[in-house]
C-alpha cells in the first residue's frame, strides 16, 4: 500500500483561496494566452539546461505523471534562451524562468506578458543556489501550473457542457461534463457517462454512492476502496466473455487525501484491467466523504485507450471530477 498526503492539492487550495482574496490588477490589455494543455515553457541559458540545474528541472517538471500504466511526464517542455523569450513567446500560459543573479528569489506570478498566466521567476546567485531553490520549491510551483491547467480545461469543457440534470436529483451532484460526452447508463445507484474517442477507446465517468462504513481507516483503507470500485464497476461494467472491471491486482495503487468542493476525500490513482481480454488503463477514484447523508460519494474517472497516451485524457477526467459540487 502506499499511502501519502495530497500535499499539492492542498497547496492549490490555498494558493485558489489567497489569489481569490487578494486585489486584481487591470489585465485587459493583454492578449490571450495560447499552449496545449500540460505544455510548459522553459527559459534559461543552454549551459544551464544541459548542466545540472536542467537535470533538477526535468526531475521534477518532467517526472511521470502518477497511476499511468506507461511512463508520461507531468509537462512537455521546451526550452527557450531568454534572449528568444520576448514578444509572442512570451504568451504560453505556463513558462518557467531560471536565471543566475544577484538574488536568491523565487516569485510565482500571474498573468504577466498574457492572461490567464503563470510564470514562476527563479533567481540564484549560483548553480547550486538555483538547484536549492527549484528543490525546495518544487511543490507550490507543481501546484500552481496545476491550478491554471485544471482552470483552463475547465474553461474549454464549458464551452458545450452535457445536460446532466438526473445526476444532480439523484446524487445531489452536479458536473462539468463536455457536450462530447454521454451518457452511457443510468439508474438509482450508478451513473456511467461516457466519450468515445476518436482512434479507438474512450474516457469515462462514473458515479454511485456507498454508507460510510463500507471503507474503513488505516490498515484496511486501500483494501475496502479496491474492494468497493471492484463490486461496483465489476458489477455495472458490461464486458464480454464473463470478465469483470476490476482493480489490476499486479500493481498497488497510489492513495492520497484531499479535499473535493470542500469536503474531505481519499483519491485513489491506479489501473484497471480485464483479466484475460487484455484490456486495461488508468483509472482517478474519488470517495468522498458526507457525513451529512452518511455515504461516500463516489466520482471516478477511467480511460480506456490502448493507442494513445493517456496524460492528457485521465487530465480532462480529473478536471471534470473536480468541477463537483455537491449539494
Amino acid at each position: 500500500m502506499v499511502f501519502r498526503n495530497f500535499t499539492l492539492a492542498c497547496l492549490a487550495i490555498g494558493m485558489m483561496l489567497s489569489c481569490e482574496s487578494s486585489g486584481k490588477r487591470d489585465t485587459s490589455f493583454l492578449q490571450d494566452s495560447v499552449g496545449n494543455i500540460n505544455s510548459l515553457q522553459v527559459v534559461m541559458t543552454d549551459a544551464l539546461w544541459n548542466g545540472e540545474v536542467g537535470e533538477e528541472v526535468r526531475n521534477y517538471l518532467a517526472a511521470p505523471t502518477d497511476g499511468l500504466p506507461q511512463e508520461e511526464p507531468l509537462y512537455a517542455m521546451n526550452q527557450m534562451a531568454p534572449e528568444i523569450f520576448t514578444d509572442f513567446a512570451r504568451i504560453n500560459r505556463t513558462f518557467l524562468r531560471v536565471d543566475l543573479g544577484d538574488t536568491d528569489t523565487v516569485m510565482i506570478k500571474k498573468s504577466v506578458y498574457a492572461k490567464p498566466q503563470t510564470g514562476v521567476f527563479i533567481t540564484g546567485t549560483s548553480e547550486q543556489k538555483l538547484i536549492e531553490l527549484i528543490r525546495e520549491n518544487q511543490e507550490r510551483i507543481i501546484a500552481a501550473f496545476y491550478i491554471t491547467e485544471i482552470k483552463e480545461k475547465q474553461k474549454r469543457i464549458r464551452i458545450s457542457k452535457l445536460d446532466i440534470d438526473s445526476l444532480q436529483q439523484r446524487f445531489g451532484l452536479s458536473l462539468d461534463v463536455s457536450s462530447a460526452y454521454r451518457i452511457a447508463q443510468s439508474n438509482e445507484d450508478f451513473y456511467w457517462i461516457r466519450k468515445d474517442l476518436k482512434s479507438s477507446g474512450s474516457t469515462n465517468i462514473l458515479v454511485y454512492e456507498v454508507p460510510l462504513d463500507y471503507i474503513g481507516q488505516d490498515s484496511t483503507l486501500i483494501t475496502d476502496i479496491i474492494r468497493m470500485r471492484d463490486s461496483i464497476g465489476g458489477s455495472y461494467l458490461p464486458v464480454e466473455d464473463d470478465g469483470r472491471f476490476i482493480t489490476e491486482a499486479a500493481y498497488a495503487p497510489l492513495l492520497f487525501s484531499t479535499t473535493l468542493d470542500g469536503r474531505f476525500a481519499y483519491q485513489t490513482k491506479g489501473t484497471w484491467e480485464v483479466k484475460d481480454q487484455y484490456m486495461a488503463g488508468p483509472f482517478v477514484n474519488y470517495a468522498v466523504r458526507d457525513e451529512a447523508k452518511n455515504r461516500y460519494l463516489i466520482i471516478e474517472g477511467f480511460t480506456y485507450a490502448p493507442s494513445m497516451r493517456k496524460r492528457n485524457l485521465q487530465f480532462e477526467l480529473e478536471a471534470i471530477i473536480q468541477s463537483a459540487k455537491i449539494e
